[in-house]
């Protein structure tokens, strides 16, 4: 069951392109998604997660951008994925409000980024992540997906999401890696073995900022 939040915002506009992309979200979730603008704005000024000049664009940037996974899959109750590499919480957070019957366990190595993350969590109260702070080595158990944002370069990212993806499968789409990149991923691709699947956002999104961007999946 869903948990409640135990504070209301006054309405973000800036939170409306996500609910033009997600219409049928809960009372709950849109006013999570809307805390999330302001939550990640102030911790900003304290602790720089996300580019000073980037961060009037919370929504599209970053927590939209995140969502596109959202777009491609819709996994079954009880999966669980890692968000490898997850800086200030992206894709995890979102995901984590879109999907709450999932849980996701995030790690990243700089441990002012998991406090963040760890905060803005608490904040809007989700109870289906959890956080690590440390390599992606230091993490034993076996997900679902391996998931990542602009991490590192596939040929890298492939072999280090394997060692964390469980044999066990609950979903139609196999247990793999899915990731959020940008730019011209020929040469990545090339250097990376097995199937990959590589889709335009641009398919799901008309902002001119998703032009460029993919979303790369490899089943492990």
């Amino acid at each position: 069951m869903e948990q409640s939040t135990s504070y209301t915002p006054s309405a973000d506009r800036r939170a409306e392109i996500i609910f033009k992309y997600f219409p049928n979200l809960t009372d709950a979730q849109r006013t999570r998604f809307e805390m999330l603008g302001r939550l990640y704005t102030e911790w900003n000024e304290k602790i720089n997660v996300i580019s000073r000049k980037d961060i009037d664009n919370i929504y599209p940037h970053h927590i939209l951008h995140s969502l596109a996974i959202g777009k491609f899959m819709t996994p079954e109750a009880g999966s669980e994925f890692l968000d490898f590499g997850c800086g200030g919480g992206f894709p995890g957070i979102p995901l984590a409000i879109l999907w709450p019957e999932c849980r996701f366990h995030l790690i990243d190595r700089v441990g002012k980024k998991i406090k963040v993350a760890t905060e803005v969590a608490r904040a809007v109260g989700l109870t289906n992540v959890t956080f690590q702070h440390g390599d992606a080595g230091e993490c034993h158990k076996k997900f679902d997906y391996v998931i990542s944002r602009a991490v590192m370069r596939l040929e890298t990212l492939t072999p280090l999401a394997k060692r964390n993806i469980s044999d066990k499968s609950r979903n139609k789409l196999p247990n793999g890696l899915i990731c959020l990149k940008g730019g011209d991923l020929t040469s990545e691709v090339e250097a990376t073995k097995g199937d990959t699947l590589e889709i335009p956002l641009s398919d799901f999104f008309t902002e001119p900022f998703f032009e460029t961007k993919k979303l790369i999946y490899k089943p492990l």
